[in-house]
């Protein structure tokens, strides 16, 4: 156990006294470097945790910066193979249907028009694509749901990271990866110099909250699986990152592999370069792992340096 909490307490300093975000990111990098196994997060705030990303992204950038192709990207990534283009239209949200001679309920939040099954084919557009998602009833979910978290991060990243499903916090906020499994996840992507304001997107296999946190189901995943494998096509990675066993035997096609048997190496998805690693959330469990995470970080980052 490391002798001493995480650097950005705040009981009994003053902002004045904390020490830099800059420091904080090298400090950890040189914690794991070292050995340490456990990590105290007990005192870090959201906006904390966020200020530590954005400082440590500006004194370690990645090599070749975020790039500029539009979006969705025209050449990379694996070919498109969905049927013909559809043209592009604004995203909007429908109120819910009134019966003949009555009013609206004006306590209820507007949801998008839903679609009970998918097309055969998801249009190319990526806006066409979330607007389907936002509206999706496809499964059971759908009805449990607050809102559908479809993604965050930069729409051209280098790295798509690929988590399992939205827990309470991204359930309630629409965001993934936003509760403390998600700060964690972000400060340990700063230490490789990845951020996702430029270098990352991140998506999961579900957009839907499970009830109680509970594992995704096969029939579930095989509904929502689609909406992921089209935001690979139209982000086009220059590499994957799967965060849990969910997505990693999802992306891998290993459906019987565990995840020990799965890390460690660097497998392909349609071509691009993937390592599956544990969901921040396990880190948060159990410390012992974090290490592990860090030499799979690694690993990506000899990926994508050599991208």
């Amino acid at each position: 156990m490391w002798g001493h909490s995480w650097p950005i307490g705040r009981e009994g300093r003053g902002v004045s006294d904390r020490p830099d975000a800059t420091e904080s990111a090298r400090l950890l990098r040189q914690r794991i470097e070292m050995g340490a196994r456990d990590l105290v997060l007990d005192s870090i705030t959201s906006e904390e945790a966020l200020r530590l990303v954005e400082s440590a992204r500006r004194s370690r950038t990645m090599p070749a910066g975020p790039r500029t192709m539009s979006r969705p990207p025209a050449t990379s990534g694996p070919p498109v193979t969905s049927g013909p283009p559809a043209t592009s239209t604004p995203r909007a949200v429908s109120r819910p249907p009134v019966a003949s001679g009555g009013e609206p309920d004006r306590a209820e939040v507007p949801r998008p028009a839903v679609n009970r099954t998918l097309p055969v084919v998801l249009p190319d557009g990526y806006d066409e694509v979330r607007a389907l998602a936002m509206g999706c009833t496809a499964c059971g979910l759908s009805e449990s749901r607050t809102q559908v978290v479809f993604s965050d991060g930069h729409p051209t990243a280098r790295l798509m990271v690929v988590g399992e499903a939205p827990g309470a916090n991204e359930d309630k906020t629409g965001v993934p990866f936003v509760g403390a499994a998600g700060q964690f996840l972000d400060l340990l992507l700063a230490t490789v110099g990845l951020s996702r304001a430029e270098t990352v997107y991140i998506a999961n296999v579900l957009k839907c909250r499970p009830p109680g946190n509970r594992d995704p189901q096969p029939a579930e995943i095989e509904a929502c699986s689609p909406f992921l494998r089209k935001q690979i096509e139209l982000v086009g990675p220059d590499a994957l990152l799967a965060v849990g066993s969910f997505s990693g035997r999802l992306l891998t096609g290993q459906e019987k592999s565990s995840l020990g048997r799965l890390r460690g190496t660097v497998h392909s998805y349609e071509g691009v370069p993937l390592v599956v690693t544990y969901h921040p959330a396990a880190l948060l469990r159990n410390s012992n792992w974090t290490r592990s995470f860090w030499e799979d970080l690694q690993l990506l980052r000899g990926v994508l340096d050599g991208a």
